[in-house]
């Protein structure tokens, strides 16, 4: 029987692979380009090491995620983590949502957000502003189709401009690929 963990929580996690990882020291010099590493730097993620086994597509995504989620400007990081977490609660990834409630708050200082999503889920009742983030990356992930004039009024109406909405967007449409990946190539435990 697996040791995975199957409900959220805030407890450090970590990710087992399903399929083996990259050994470091037996990388392609496109594998460690790609994972922007040397040979002596071993803090490298077994999810990094699995996705360098396709190291063009890695050498794509890790820019683009980076972009996506640290980036000066436009939303905060905090309201990045909060799409991150919508997409990843949603999408019952619960390595990433640990991941992403934890950033949120060491960023924002606001615990009782979380507690109130984790206490109930995707109904929690959250102040305007974290409320509409959460909404919002609850509706793009579950009914993509369904998002339009109504959502983006919400958006504007706590003060979101167009570059903090496009960052939203990403970050929640960047973490419904991620959750999907890491679902199908791993599973979390808790750290020993």
């Amino acid at each position: 029987m697996s040791d995975a963990i199957h409900e959220f929580t805030l407890d450090p996690l970590i990710w087992k692979p399903y399929v083996k990882p990259v050994d470091l020291a037996e990388a392609t010099a496109e594998q460690l380009d790609a994972m922007k590493v040397t040979p002596s730097n071993t803090k490298v993620s077994d999810y990094v090491l699995v996705l360098a086994q396709e190291a063009e597509m890695l050498a794509e995504r890790t820019p683009l995620f980076n972009d996506i989620m640290y980036s000066e400007g436009g939303l905060s990081r905090g309201g990045r983590e909060i799409g991150a977490l919508a997409a990843s609660f949603v999408n019952k990834c619960i390595y990433c949502a640990s991941v992403h409630a934890n950033r949120y708050i060491q960023l924002e200082k606001k615990p009782d957000v979380i507690e109130e999503i984790y206490e109930k889920g995707l109904d929690a009742d959250l102040p305007d502003f974290e409320q509409a983030l959460f909404n919002f990356g609850v509706d793009l992930t579950e009914h993509p189709d369904h998002v339009g004039v109504y959502q983006f009024y919400h958006l504007r109406e706590i003060g979101l401009d167009d570059l903090e909405i496009l960052d939203l967007i990403h970050a929640v449409a960047i973490f419904g690929w991620a959750n999907r990946l890491m679902h199908t190539l791993g599973e979390p435990h808790r750290k020993a």
